[in-house]
């Protein structure tokens, strides 16, 4: 059973939003890249399946979006749901996400997005400022699994 993060409150009406997100590293795994959002939230590069696209398309999309990067994906770490209230939507959403590691990774152009900053972390620091449960749980998998 995967692991859930988050309150399902009982009166609320949750929207499904399902996502593919990726451990991005460097320096022989002492750094994992982290998007800071515009409200200053820090999560793993990915982000929303779009339509029928697969957890692979995402990802190739998303990281071009957001990190200018072309990867080659690894490992499925594994599914973890999160339940949340987006105040920018003034959404519930019930958030399946699916975590992969990127064996490797070659910037090839400018983030698509402008909006977001990028930031190179060692993994402890990533623990303390990632937002989402469901990525800290994606992390320490990895860790785990880099040991």
């Amino acid at each position: 059973m995967e692991p859930v993060f988050g309150k399902k409150e009982q009166d609320k009406t949750y929207q499904a939003r399902y996502g593919a997100y990726v451990v991005v590293s460097r320096k022989k795994g002492q750094e994992v890249i982290l998007v800071q959002a515009p409200n200053g939230a820090y999560f793993l590069p990915g982000g929303e399946i779009e339509g029928a696209e697969t957890h692979l398309e995402a990802i190739k999309r998303e990281m071009l979006e957001e990190l200018g990067f072309e990867v080659v994906v690894g490992n499925y770490l594994g599914e973890a749901v999160e339940y949340f209230y987006s105040s920018h939507r003034d959404t519930y959403f019930y958030h399946p996400g699916y975590f992969y590691v990127v064996n490797s990774w070659e910037k090839v152009a400018a983030p698509t997005e402008k909006t977001n900053n990028l930031r190179w972390v060692t993994p402890d620091e990533a623990m303390l400022l990632l937002k989402r449960g469901s990525h800290r749980w994606a992390v320490q998998k990895w860790m785990q699994t880099e040991n």
